[in-house]
């Protein structure tokens, strides 16, 4: 069975969530694998949007995080403002999804300049809602292609706060939010130990260890005996090309 690296994270990414789970969904990746859980494993998922919308219930694939389609059928419409007070700030969101430019030995995010701020080499989008995303949810899922330049040692610039410098700096930070618990790559599925060092645990069928060092800005350590995932099923990948027929999103990925 053909997929693509984008349809094989995004499958994987959906089997992380959890039935009754309150996620803070953005568009892609990390909504086609929302609503794919929502159609599989976690019918009474809660998907909350950052433009204000509770309880999306999405039948067609939105394009923004402000798509007036999302309104339809939703359990309430508010201010972005009460989203992130009332909300995340608050400690109501389970999961919130994040992807990014750079991702680093401690889970930090870059999503803001590649080289140095003043005279960066390329400028990105920025955080959007990312920065407090990454702050305050109670667990963060990441999603992104397993590349060298995407997993630097260190981030050029943290956008978002992983477990920053690793051991007790992030709680010293005074974050609430309990960080980056896993990131689901086209190679495998990386997740921290006990010091916030992102170590691989598991991977995808015909991947190997050493090909994920070496596409590892860092001296990446492996588990005992990493996992491997279970394949993606004609039913998942079913599911989630009818939820984005036209591939904007799965087309690709790698």
């Amino acid at each position: 069975m053909n997929y693509s690296p984008s349809e094989l994270m995004t499958v994987n990414a959906a089997r992380l969530l959890r039935d009754g789970d309150v996620v803070f969904v953005g568009v892609g990746l990390p909504n086609l694998a929302c609503n794919l859980a929502r159609r599989t494993h976690a019918p009474n998922l809660t998907m909350i949007y950052e433009a204000g919308v509770v309880g999306a219930q999405p039948e067609r694939l939105p394009l923004s995080i402000g798509d007036p389609g999302l309104v339809s059928g939703a359990a309430a419409v508010c201010s972005m403002y009460e989203i992130f007070a009332f909300y995340l700030q608050r400690g109501l969101i389970d999961v919130g999804f994040l992807g990014g430019a750079q991702i680093d030995r401690y889970g930090n995010v870059n999503a803001t300049v590649i080289g140095d701020y003043a005279k960066p080499k390329v400028r990105l989008p920025g955080s959007g809602g990312s920065a407090e995303i990454a702050a305050w949810a109670n667990r963060t899922y990441l999603i992104t292609p397993h590349q060298k330049r995407r997993f630097p040692e260190k981030c050029d610039f943290v956008t978002g706060a992983g477990f920053l410098g690793g051991g007790s700096a992030r709680k010293s930070s005074g974050v609430r939010g309990g960080g980056p618990q896993a990131v689901v790559t086209d190679i495998g599925i990386l997740e921290p130990d006990e010091r916030g060092e992102l170590i691989l645990t598991a991977l995808h069928p015909g991947r190997s260890v050493e090909e994920a060092r070496a596409n590892t800005g860092w001296a990446l350590r492996a588990s005992d005996s990493p996992g491997e995932t279970e394949a993606v099923s004609p039913a998942e990948l079913t599911l989630l090309r009818e939820l984005d027929p036209q591939g904007i999103y799965l087309r690709g990925g790698g």
